[in-house]
């Protein structure tokens, strides 16, 4: 074994990371989504392309991938054995899967106590209470991932629809989304019936950007899902704990939304996720104490 690699995978894209034995980064590489419940097969041949890629960028042979120690996080891994499926297809000489959640933990605190919050295409709160590692959330577009990308897109093209049947208020946003559907409701509903998650996170920029404009139905969206971020934080993080990062891709959109008994605990972030997953790759393989790591 002579490379480590570190691996962030998400609903929008994945990343992979080559590092030397000591962990530092020899090269980075991109490829496409990588969440493990939406589609497995797909996010595998993600994670081969961004570690060819990796490789390629240190200029390393990638005949030495199969000689590599891999820590992966991957969104999804947390739901119903998906990290260990995915574990048996890897090609590495040794890997552990585990939530991006833990990779994103890791890259933000160090070995700190805190919270976090990734909000991406979907969403996971994740804490360090000393050597106790807790989840909440992160169950999948269908069911939870709240105030992530996708339930902001989806909520965006309900209430187009809402507005559409005179139910509620339209406003600029809506008249929006209705123009780039043709102003034809009926094309919202075959749009929706096979998006993907990260097809519906595509149209979250949009309500941050008319939110910022002080659209009416931006901003009940957003307040709405605040409220469901502190909703979360006050379920997981304990107390008396200070430190609280947002991450992904939405995380620092939603910093100023939130309330002041949680903003005033927020701290920028140490490291990104793929920074962790490299940290994580060299405590559980290149360290000689072996340390636990929570997956």
């Amino acid at each position: 074994m002579t490379y480590l690699l570190g691996i962030d995978g998400g609903g929008t894209g994945c990343r992979a990371a080559v590092a030397d034995m000591s962990g530092c980064v020899l090269g980075i590489g991109k490829s496409g989504s990588a969440n493990i419940m939406t589609d497995m097969e797909t996010a595998r041949l993600n994670i081969l392309d961004a570690t060819h890629s990796a490789f390629n960028n240190a200029k390393i042979d990638p005949s030495a991938i199969p000689g590599t120690a891999a820590v992966l996080g991957l969104a999804g891994a947390n739901v119903g054995g998906n990290g260990q499926k995915l574990q048996l297809t890897l090609p590495f000489q040794h890997s552990l899967v585990s939530s991006d959640g833990v990779i994103a933990l890791q890259g933000a605190l160090g070995d700190n106590d805190g919270t976090v919050v990734i909000i991406g295409t979907g969403s996971v709160f994740v804490t360090r209470d000393g050597n106790d590692i807790r989840f909440a959330g992160g169950w999948g577009f269908k069911v939870g991932d709240l105030a992530g990308g996708a339930r902001v897109g989806r909520d965006l093209l309900e209430e187009t629809l809402l507005a559409y049947d005179r139910f509620h208020p339209g406003s600029p946003l809506t008249d929006k989304i209705m123009q780039q559907f043709e102003n034809n409701p009926h094309k919202i509903v075959e749009f929706a019936h096979s998006a993907r998650p990260s097809d519906f996170g595509t149209f979250a920029p949009l309500v941050f950007e008319y939110a910022k404009l002080g659209d009416a139905v931006a901003l009940a969206i957003l307040q709405k899902s605040a409220a469901q971020i502190e909703e979360g934080l006050d379920a997981i993080m304990p107390s008396g704990q200070e430190r609280l990062s947002l991450l992904g891709g939405l995380g620092a959109l939603y910093e100023k939304r939130i309330s002041p008994r949680y903003r005033t605990r927020l701290q920028k972030p140490l490291n990104d996720a793929l920074t962790g997953a490299v940290q994580l790759a060299v405590k559980n393989f290149a360290s000689a104490r072996k340390e636990a790591v929570h997956g």
